[in-house]
């Protein structure tokens, strides 16, 4: 005899895969957070990344999935000569994508600027959600300014930026041919030549900006703004940590993993001098010849708190510390290199909220300059303190902002299943255009962000 029961049946998690692309710390840590605000109840996570940051991220608490990223320096290094990804390496990118996705099988995939995932996740027949900053967005507005490279240290800026003004759609076109090359070969689409929509392509593109501080316009529904992502490096404070003098401003110095080598000696070699207290994290990448009296030094330190003790925050210009900064509402000297860098401080100047220098051929007297300029003017402090409201209303949403994300792709993805039942087959072709235009491009690339809210 058989009893019956209504006793409910378990319901089966929800299974992510998360990929990082370990070229900078950033792109490791941005989605290692959002899986970390994942409910485990309803989702099983993976997470698939080089280990070369895994010490800093401590102890991870899902499965990991050891992938290849081409060595940090080398990547750094294409950036300064005017490059990216070439076909090679994403053809291997591909390779050892698809592997991890056949054996994790993932309901969904998210990833943080591994753009393989645009040819691996669509191959694979997998909803594809890609983490990105709204300034790369084919819906900002904003100017392409020139990034540190190889001319510009050889023959100045301003002499290589009007040839940059020239040439820059031709350099983006040719960047995006690596990927579309590989499309093309598994019989995907080009995502043709706008480097905007190489960067952002996905089933669900999610910004790690506020659109106050990062505007985007007439963007289609699968473009969403995610939020600030904050992360630290789990450790111990050094000793010195509770006992800082408390008479000076604190100014926080942190090039990350992607800043120059030797900026942070002309960093701490501008500051010596100021009435000021530095604390500095090296990110194990600065040899230092001469520590100032003023000065304390770690490999590593909790970027969150480290800001928030600041008045004053020094870093490379990358948005993982810009955000710190600005979410405990600190002004910002932004150091930047790369494009990424230089469009990230691009706002923030505008906003009225930190300074841009740049690297090349920097001196430890416009540091200076820079820092008695964000300490003695309340201006900068008063605007970083507005974003500081805004920051802090989205970071409270950031559960639901993700939630709202992943349901969207999967509803996206079950409702095209139903539709291929009923006799709508869709070919890998169609599922890489999942969603209205993603990438095209509505606005101008020369404008500039010009919300009034965050103006000096």
């Amino acid at each position: 005899m058989s009893i019956a029961t209504n006793a409910p049946q378990p319901v089966r998690r929800q299974r992510v895969l998360f990929v990082a692309e370990a070229t900078t710390l950033a792109h490791v840590v941005r989605p290692f957070v959002v899986a970390l605000s994942l409910d485990p109840s309803r989702y099983e996570v993976h997470f698939a990344c080089d280990p070369r940051f895994n010490k800093l991220l401590g102890p991870i608490p899902f499965p990991h999935h050891p992938i290849y990223t081409i060595p940090s320096e080398r990547f750094l290094g294409n950036l300064v000569q005017g490059r990216f990804y070439t076909t090679r390496t994403l053809r291997q990118y591909v390779e050892e994508d698809s592997r991890v996705l056949a054996e994790v099988a993932p309901d969904l995939v998210v990833g943080d600027l591994r753009i393989s995932l645009s040819a691996s996740a669509r191959l694979a027949g997998i909803p594809y959600v890609a983490i990105a900053n709204a300034y790369w967005s084919p819906y900002s507005r904003r100017r392409f300014p020139l990034p540190e490279v190889f001319w510009s240290r050889l023959f100045g800026v301003r002499l290589v930026k009007r040839a940059y003004r020239l040439e820059r759609p031709l350099f983006f076109a040719l960047q995006c041919m690596p990927l579309n090359r590989v499309r093309r070969k598994h019989g995907l689409p080009s995502l043709g030549l706008n480097l905007c929509r190489i960067f952002t392509d996905g089933d669900q593109t999610l910004y790690a900006d506020i659109p106050e501080l990062q505007p985007t316009y007439n963007r289609p529904d699968n473009h969403q703004y995610l939020g600030p992502v904050l992360w630290s490096p789990s450790g111990e404070t050094p000793d010195w940590w509770d006992s800082l003098p408390a008479d000076r401003p604190i100014v926080y110095a942190t090039l990350g993993t992607s800043g120059g080598r030797n900026l942070l000696q002309v960093v701490l070699n501008g500051l010596a001098d100021l009435p000021v207290t530095v604390i500095a994290a090296t990110a194990d990448r600065s040899d230092l010849d001469n520590i100032p009296a003023n000065a304390y030094v770690a490999d590593y330190l909790p970027g969150e708190a480290a800001a928030a003790r600041s008045d004053v925050v020094i870093c490379n210009g990358g948005s993982l510390t810009t955000q710190q900064a600005l979410v405990a509402g600190v002004p910002v000297l932004g150091i930047a290199s790369n494009l990424d860098q230089h469009l990230n401080m691009q706002a923030i100047e505008a906003a009225g909220a930190g300074l841009l220098l740049r690297t090349e051929r920097l001196k430890a007297r416009s540091v200076s300059a820079a820092v008695r300029q964000l300490l003695d003017r309340p201006g900068y402090r008063q605007s970083a303190q507005e974003l500081a409201e805004v920051f802090g209303r989205e970071l409270a949403r950031f559960p639901q902002h993700v939630e709202s994300a992943l349901r969207r792709v999967s509803e996206g993805a079950v409702a095209k299943s139903v539709a291929g039942e009923q006799g709508t087959r869709l070919s890998i072709r169609s599922i890489s255009r999942f969603g209205p235009a993603v990438g095209s491009s509505a606005v101008s690339d020369d404008s500039v962000p010009t919300d009034p809210r965050f103006k000096r």
